[in-house]
């Protein structure tokens, strides 16, 4: 991973590391490093350890103040829905961290940039990261803006996938192949916003804007979405 992907990614995050060596290692895969060894690399497996502990107090100290009423065991059963590996890779997914991951040759091959237990752990050593360069205080910021307003009031997630719902309405009325296309990118390296268009066979649905290509799709399928409800 090139610096200036350091910079795009600390950018759209609104995050600044002291040390750079721990972001990378946060991104850093078993794989990658099992595929490099003439290079004095670590991998993310000790920063997910962290994370995990991590995520675990401050989604417990967030659900304590946020629902005071609700019992022990409640609260028990909705952190276990925030903090596994659906969630945690949905998060991910979202931030699009997946992008960003130094995998080896095999595990790039099996699609291990999309695979829901890699990006839990990504996301598990993330937060580690985070922790270790900057504290507490900078975890919970981080939290509170990317992860707790997609938490509803069962633990469940709010955030909603129009790519998954459009594919479904689409093909339930036979419509045809869905295609996302590009048409524009604006801005520089580390600022980027790309533009998406949406296509059900030759027809143009919807178009969407994002600091990241998975996000300009999720617009341009909202607006297809709505279009054909």
């Amino acid at each position: 991973m090139k610096h200036d992907k350091f910079d795009e990614l600390q950018q759209r995050l609104q995050l600044h590391f002291r040390t750079i060596r721990l972001l990378r290692q946060a991104f850093t895969h078993t794989s990658y490093v099992n595929e490099h060894r003439q290079t004095a690399m670590e991998h993310n497996e000790r920063l997910e350890f962290l994370g995990d502990a991590i995520l675990q107090l401050t989604v417990s100290e967030f659900l304590y103040k946020t629902f005071p009423e609700r019992p022990e065991g409640q609260l028990t059963r909705m952190r276990a829905s925030i903090v596994c590996e659906p969630s945690l890779a949905r998060f991910a997914d979202l931030l699009d961290l997946g992008s960003h991951v130094l995998l080896g040759r095999g595990e790039e091959q099996l699609g291990g940039r999309q695979r829901p237990a890699l990006l839990a752990d990504l996301f598990e050593a993330f937060v580690g990261a985070i922790y270790l360069d900057q504290g507490l205080d900078a975890v919970r910021a981080f939290l509170t803006a990317h992860m707790f307003p997609h938490i509803d009031s069962d633990g469940g997630l709010l955030v909603k996938d129009f790519k998954s719902n459009l594919q479904e309405k689409a093909q339930h009325a036979g419509m045809g192949t869905i295609e996302y296309r590009i048409v524009e990118e604006r801005g520089p390296a580390h600022d980027r916003e790309f533009i998406v268009e949406v296509f059900i066979g030759d027809t143009s649905y919807g178009s969407g804007s994002g600091r990241t290509k998975k996000e300009a799709e999720q617009q341009a399928a909202a607006e297809a979405w709505r279009k054909l409800a």
